[in-house]
């Protein structure tokens, strides 16, 4: 078999709508000949520090390692300052961003539009896979 390049992912989401987070896991999960390490913050395994300055550092950790970082566009990023801030140092850090459009979404924040490398990704499994083979 030959050998799979491992692709270092960061999703950024907000806790609140990680049912998004979970499915694009699931999908990088059982994606054939395909090879990922997780860099992101799930809920179930919190930063330690809640303070501001505390998330900041350790998104910032968290981002550094990753080669794509994906950017859910639900329109709670829109007002999301977290979301902002991690969108900022994906291009402080020179990470290549990928825009994925939810399920159902009409509209996505121009942030994450003007952010993604590409067009954003439709919200499916074959889409979302296609663009971080892509743009790693």
């Amino acid at each position: 078999m030959p050998y799979l390049k491992n692709r270092m992912v960061f999703i950024s989401h907000a806790w609140q709508y990680d049912t998004h987070y979970n499915k694009i896991v699931e999908w990088l999960n059982s994606a054939s000949n395909f090879s990922w390490s997780n860099c992101s913050v799930p809920s179930t395994n919190a930063l330690t520090d809640t303070t501001s300055a505390g998330l900041s550092r350790g998104m910032t950790r968290q981002i550094n390692p990753a080669q794509v970082v994906l950017i859910l566009g639900g329109m709670y990023a829109a007002h999301s300052s977290w979301i902002e801030y991690e969108i900022n140092e994906a291009k402080r850090l020179n990470k290549t961003i990928i825009g994925i459009t939810p399920w159902g979404q009409e509209r996505v924040p121009l942030i994450v539009q003007n952010a993604s490398v590409c067009p954003m990704v439709g919200w499916n499994s074959a889409s979302v896979i296609k663009a971080v083979r892509d743009y790693t």
